[in-house]
């Protein structure tokens, strides 16, 4: 089912900056401008050039920030500041982090290879969210510019026995090509595999695999597009050339480092807002319990409220809720004889989406806003963080924050499989994979050598 395959990959000069720590940064799309500004300051080489380069005043059709990327992009490959490998390859990583709840360091292992694009009615590469048009027309523009992939997307297959990983690993040997410690104090590690039959045994296992997208659907769904621009001028599928494959990075599903947060939903401003009246609405579709709220709860880290949200999820829809200058907060626990309410047009599978149960009962229903509101992103701001969604409250800059608990990966595997999406922001697979360990350059007139 999916092809995977190794690729030459592109990789920042080793022998001149063995630490990448200054070079990478986050997916361009969790960039500030104000961090956009700071990763322009660490380092001229820094990979921000690439991926999200800055607009100026007299941009035209032929000059602008796309234009700029791709001759710098150019510059960098030919001033052998960025290398290509000199046969094909694929890149094992390892990413430790913390967590954030509380728990010790975790690691989570990943491939970086090459799989052939799909397309979308194929039920192998399977997106679980929504896309939106503006961000693919960009990311489009940037890779037309450039003919290269500077992002990986990333990818998700499940393999309880975790034998792909394994065989990595022994081929790898202990040390690293890369290893490096980010800002955010997460540690990388990566190694260059190069070995055939390695390639085939890899092949071997997720030929019959399907992968899940965990993020990335935007890069995905443009490099299904350029795919599909390039065909026409230079051939179909067949031709196995460079432009039928997209680079991800993949990991198991059953991986222990795999960590999923939640993504809480703040109010900026609801019209008419009287918490009275909302609890009160709200108790048609849910059990309300309140409890005292007090700073305590924010340096605390918020894990009294962690914790019941916790206990009251395990088998049920349970969402927090607070509200400026409340001096309580409250975790609504959803009635479960009115779960069927939530309307005829959702399958089974995505009524038991905590994201959606807010939408349909508490934002549409309970506070009265429309389906075109849910997208207004002045209105609804997403927030990984449970003390930052907090605090932003707490200092009136969103009026309210429903706070939830993460999606379960047995429901992202569920809907993916029965080829539906969620809402936006429904899953934040944590952390984000690092841009600038590994580019795909296109050249259409290259052939893959599947193994």
């Amino acid at each position: 089912m999916a092809v995977i395959t190794p690729f030459r990959g592109l990789t920042y000069n080793l022998h001149t900056w063995p630490d990448l720590s200054n070079l990478v940064a986050p997916p361009y799309d969790v960039i500030s401008e104000k961090e956009q500004d700071e990763y322009y300051r660490t380092d001229e080489h820094n990979v921000i050039r690439l991926i999200l380069g800055k607009q100026k005043p007299g941009d035209s059709d032929w000059d602008n920030r796309y234009t700029r990327a791709a001759e710098k992009f150019k510059r960098w490959e030919s001033e052998k500041i960025l290398v290509r490998a000199d046969k094909p390859c694929i890149y094992l990583t390892s990413l430790t982090y913390n967590p954030g709840n509380g728990n010790a360091e975790r690691t989570r292992w990943g491939i970086i290879a090459l799989a052939r694009i799909e397309d979308r009615d194929s039920g192998i590469i399977l997106p679980h969210e929504r896309t939106f048009s503006a961000h693919k027309d960009d990311r489009l523009k940037l890779m037309r510019a450039c003919n290269a992939q500077f992002s990986q997307i990333f990818g998700l297959y499940e393999e309880p026995d975790n034998t792909l990983l394994k065989a990595c690993k022994e081929a790898a040997g202990f040390k690293p090509n890369v290893a490096f410690e980010f800002r955010d104090g997460t540690k990388h590690e990566m190694w260059i595999l190069q070995e055939p039959s390695l390639f085939k045994y890899i092949s071997e296992i997720t030929g019959d695999k399907q992968i899940f997208i965990a993020d990335g659907h935007h890069r995905y769904e443009t490099a299904l597009n350029y795919r599909n621009i390039m065909r026409p001028k230079y051939g179909r599928q067949a031709s196995n050339r460079s432009y039928e494959y997209v680079m991800m990075y993949l990991s198991n599903m059953s991986d222990r480092g795999l960590t999923i947060l939640p993504t809480h939903r703040l109010i900026k401003k609801a019209p008419d807002f009287d918490p009275d009246v909302f609890l009160e609405k709200a108790k048609s579709w849910f059990t309300v319990k309140d409890f005292p709220f007090s700073e305590k709860i924010i340096t605390s880290g918020c894990r009294e409220i962690k914790s019941g949200l916790e206990k009251s999820g395990i088998d049920n829809t349970a969402i927090a809720f607070y509200h400026y200058k409340a001096d309580k907060y409250y975790i609504l626990s959803l009635k479960p004889e009115v779960r069927k309410e939530m309307g005829g047009d959702l399958h089974p599978s995505l009524q038991k989406l905590d994201v959606l149960v807010l939408s349909r009962f508490i934002l549409q229903r309970t506070l009265g806003f429309s389906k075109e509101d849910l997208d207004d992103s002045e209105l609804i701001h997403y927030q990984s963080s449970m003390v930052t969604s907090i605090s932003q409250v707490m200092s009136g800059k969103c009026q309210m924050v429903f706070l939830l608990n993460p999606t379960k990966i047995e429901h992202v595997k569920e809907i993916a499989g029965n080829s539906l999406v969620m809402p936006r922001k429904s899953t934040f697979f944590f952390p984000k994979i690092l841009t600038g360990l590994v580019f795909n350059k296109i050249d259409p007139d290259e052939i893959i050598q599947r193994p």
